[in-house]
């Protein structure tokens, strides 16, 4: 590997160097506009997991949001956190910056940052936090629940799929 130091001065000239080739440029097809896109998997691996928030986010507008999805966490987005200002300040903004980082999107928000963390009901940081903690440590989205009538135990699937539903 070759190692070169950077300046202002010939940053320009490295950034040429290390784009990667142009494509052919083709004309895409107009795709008709999906709802969702599907869970990404990377060879074999389930990246991203959808979710459904209890209570939902509103936004500016009053629109609620409560359908998103969140991807798996990696060592950079664990430590970066660490070196935020709000977080040395407040130790507990931590969950704030970590969630934001991981949210792909929530409704039609695809720019998912920490002020709209900041703006959720506690309820649904809760259940995110909760959430992110099973997909990063559990590999699932399952929780095991005891029915409080009959005492049987049986499985939910936390992302919010309906009942019955596979």
């Amino acid at each position: 590997m070759k190692r070169r130091t950077v300046t202002a001065g010939n940053l320009d000239e490295i950034l040429q160097l290390t784009e990667p080739a142009p494509e052919q440029q083709q004309e895409p097809a107009a795709a008709p506009p999906v709802a969702a896109p599907p869970p990404r998997e990377e060879g074999g691996l389930r990246t991203e997991f959808e979710f459904e928030l209890p209570r939902g986010y509103v936004d500016e507008a009053g629109t609620v949001h409560r359908h998103g999805s969140m991807r798996l966490a990696t060592a950079r987005d664990e430590l970066r956190p660490q070196i935020d200002l709000r977080v040395k300040e407040n130790p507990a903004y931590l969950s704030v910056v970590l969630l934001s980082q991981v949210i792909t999107r929530i409704g039609a928000i695809t720019d998912v940052h920490a002020g709209i963390v900041e703006r959720m009901y506690a309820t649904d940081v809760a259940f995110l936090q909760d959430f992110y903690r099973r997909v990063n440590s559990e590999g699932h989205t399952r929780a095991a629940v005891t029915c409080p009538h009959c005492e049987g135990g049986f499985e939910v699937d936390l992302s919010g799929g309906r009942l019955g539903e596979s």
